[in-house]
This record gives C-alpha cells, sequence and structure tokens, in this order.
C-alpha cells in the first residue's frame, strides 16, 4: 500500500530523530530537531512526485511562518511505497522560493491593506440607508458570519447598535475579507528544479542532518521579509 502524507511524515521524523509535541494542530509546527540545547522548528513534505504540494492558499501569515524555517523534503516512489531520498533547506535555502511567492502576491494584500480605509459614512448610508441607529441585523447583512455574536455585540457603540462610524468598520472589515480571499495563492509549488545541486540524504540521515543544521545556525538566517 502506498505510503499516505501523513505516514511519510511520521517516517520522516523517525528516520531523523525529531520530536513533535503531542498537542500539536495541523496548522502549527510539523516538527522540532533538538540540538545543541535549542528546538529548531522544522517543516516537513514528502512527494512521489517530481515537485512538491505547499499550501492551498498562500499569504503573508505563511511568510511569517516560514522565513525562519527549516525544512525537510522526502522524495518517494512513483507508488509512494518506499523513499527514495530526502533533501534539507535551511531559512537561506528556501529564501528565494519564499520571496518569490511572496512578490507575487504582496500587491494583492496591499490592496486588501489599503483599499477598506477608502470606505467611509457615505458608504454606509449608499449600503443600509441612512438611519440614526444601526441594528445588529443591519450588520449582520454586511459581515454575515465572519464574526461571532459576541464580537458583534463588543462593537457596538450605542447601547442596542452601531452608529455609522461604527459600521464604517464592519464595512472596512468586509471588504478586507473579501479583498484577502482573492489574494492568496492556491497550493504553489516547489519544482523538483529548485532542488539542483543539494545534497540528497539517502543514508545516517540523523547525522547528516545535525551536521547540515549546525552549519546553517553557524551561518545565520536571512533577515525576515515581513
Amino acid at each position: 500500500m502506498p505510503v499516505q502524507d501523513d505516514q511519510r511524515e511520521t517516517q520522516l521524523v523517525h528516520l531523523f530523530n525529531l520530536t513533535v509535541p503531542e498537542s500539536r494542530r495541523r496548522d502549527e509546527t510539523d516538527a522540532y530537531l533538538e540540538i545543541d540545547g535549542r528546538s529548531i522548528p522544522f517543516e516537513l513534505k514528502s512527494t512521489s512526485r517530481t515537485s512538491i504540494s505547499t499550501v492551498r492558499d498562500f499569504g503573508p501569515e505563511h511568510v511569517r511562518k516560514w522565513q525562519g524555517m527549516h525544512w525537510l523534503f522526502g522524495f518517494y516512489s512513483g507508488g509512494g511505497d518506499y523513499l527514495l531520498h530526502c533533501y534539507y533547506g535551511s531559512p537561506t535555502d528556501m529564501r528565494p522560493w519564499i520571496e518569490g511567492r511572496w512578490r507575487y502576491v504582496r500587491p494583492d494584500w496591499e490592496l486588501a491593506r489599503t483599499a477598506p480605509q477608502l470606505l467611509g459614512a457615505d458608504d454606509v448610508r449608499r449600503i443600509l440607508g441612512d438611519k440614526p441607529i444601526y441594528t445588529l441585523e443591519d450588520a449582520l447583512s454586511i459581515q454575515k458570519r465572519q464574526y461571532s455574536m459576541e464580537y458583534y455585540r463588543g462593537l457596538m457603540d450605542v447601547e442596542g447598535g452601531y452608529t455609522v462610524d461604527g459600521m464604517v468598520q464592519v464595512l472596512q472589515d468586509r471588504c478586507s475579507y473579501l479583498i484577502e480571499r482573492g489574494a492568496t495563492l492556491n497550493n504553489p509549488k516547489i519544482p523538483g528544479s529548485y532542488f539542483d545541486g543539494w545534497e540528497q540524504i539517502t543514508r545516517d540521515h540523523a547525522a547528516r542532518l545535525r551536521d547540515l543544521c549546525r552549519a546553517a545556525l553557524d551561518a545565520g538566517d536571512p533577515p525576515p521579509l515581513i
């Protein structure tokens, strides 16, 4: 039976002698390398193809997470049933790929950050009408289920509702949400050619990883992108 993604990740963890927090969620760091009194965060990826799939919606939160991350890539046979070789990627090794993806989506995210600020009271009145107080139902019609009810009530700036200025914030938040939905990059792949010239790890996996990681730590990380 082909090795599935979770099984592959578990295999890499054992092969390289990494640690995984018991309470880890899927959106958190995959594993850690305990080395010289430090816990080094690792992103684990595997494939039975020539390229590596990454995330569903790449955006600035991934840049922040990945820019100091160390990576392990496992390349498996076409059927996915056995490991061929692995690559280790330091933050410096991965910087060009991450920077390239960020360069692609950044203009859209800048738009998502600045365009909502252009909305104001006239836009609220145009959409909801001119009212002395706007209701919870008005706010729900704009922002739908993107707020919790507790948060909706916390935004009320007059008893039982919102002034036009209070509703401007709701409208701006909705605009940000809509633009951001279209500002991500869906599953950007790392091509096999990206690893040209990289060392293939095929034996003594745990020991070799520690040698490579120590060298990367001695060299230092590149400055953050964000």
